[in-house]
């Protein structure tokens, strides 16, 4: 088929190859070329071209980018959440947005569980430890770090990857605390997990665990206040989104002992600057947004992002659609 009577997809990073080969299949494919993102002129010039859509968590899709998307029918997000995105724009001009929910699930819950053991076992501080000579005889008393075994472990934020979590946890005969917006019997009898308010799961927990979505509610749900709930040794784990942390109070909170240290994988800002004081923190255990990051998981999210687009293109409701009042009718 002539390119120049086919869709036009904007992609805009590069993605594993099955991907954009699905892509290629139905639609011409305007790939960003580039590393890092395209800024704002580059992307309004793109997707002024283009029929569909298809970004990451970190292109802010605001009101501007649709009004040059003359053609724009569907906006596919790369991603499980869609705060990057003004959803309510999208509907009033009748863009479908789509997501790749579920299939990150496993991933990250592996991620998060790899964070907690990092930041507990001091695993970073060991390999620098290692690496630059400091081992010159075994000490009793170099590295200590604390059991992930029978401790407690709070979960904030009961969804997939919440629940995910735990069943890992179980496998290290840990108690489970959890809060969430609705109590959930069903994971309580299976997982063994038990509901507690936010406060009393602070205080108990040796480890806490970020599950929640970013939302006015959830912004800054941990700050100043929060941390001092914590016990001095605990350790904080965020995979969630950045800004559900009050970053600047977080590394407060680590500097001064207020808790005994962090795993992080979101911040406020992505990337993250070199400069940030939370970085000269030895307390801390950082990754750049990581948490979906194996070949399988990252290209399951590739094909789903192109069948969404693919549905929307063909007159159909996308498998994975945001804004459900679009479409009235049953995924077909």
């Amino acid at each position: 088929m002539n390119n120049s009577v086919r869709p036009r997809v904007f992609v805009t990073r590069d993605m594993p190859q099955p991907a954009i080969d699905r892509l290629k299949e139905f639609a011409y494919v305007d790939l960003w070329p580039a590393f890092p993102a395209p800024e704002k002129h580059e992307l309004l010039y793109h997707v002024s071209q283009a029929d569909a859509l298809l970004c990451m968590l970190s292109d802010p899709i605001d009101e501007e980018v649709m009004a040059a998307g003359k053609k724009l029918r569907v906006i596919s997000n790369y991603a499980v959440g869609y705060d990057n995105i003004d959803v309510a724009a999208a509907t009033k001009r009748n863009i479908a947005v789509t997501n790749t929910p579920d299939v990150l699930t496993e991933t990250t819950a592996d991620m998060a569980f790899t964070l907690l053991m990092a930041a507990a076992r001091n695993l970073i501080a060991a390999d620098r430890f290692t690496r630059d000579g400091f081992w010159i005889a075994w000490h009793p008393l170099v590295l200590l770090g604390h059991d992930v075994s029978g401790a407690t472990l709070g979960i904030v934020g009961l969804g997939r990857i919440g629940q995910a979590v735990a069943r890992r946890a179980r496998g290290f005969g840990m108690r489970i605390l959890y809060t969430s917006r609705h109590r959930n019997p069903a994971a309580e009898a299976e997982l063994g997990v038990e509901y507690c308010s936010l406060e009393e799961l602070l205080q108990q927990s040796d480890y806490v665990s970020l599950h929640t979505p970013l939302m006015p509610e959830t912004y800054h749900l941990i700050g100043a206040k929060e941390l001092q709930l914590m016990k001095p040794t605990a350790i904080l784990i965020n995979t969630s989104r950045g800004n559900v942390v009050d970053q600047e109070a977080l590394t407060t909170a680590l500097q001064d002992g207020t808790i005994g240290g962090a795993g992080l994988d979101v911040f406020k800002e992505e990337p993250i600057s070199p400069d940030d004081p939370l970085l000269e923190l030895s307390n801390v255990v950082v990754a750049p947004h990581i948490g979906s990051a194996t070949i399988e998981t990252r290209t399951k999210m590739g094909m789903m992002a192109a069948e969404n687009i693919k549905a929307v293109l063909e007159g159909r409701r996308p498998p994975n659609l945001v804004n459900k009042d679009l479409y009235n009718t049953p995924s077909k």
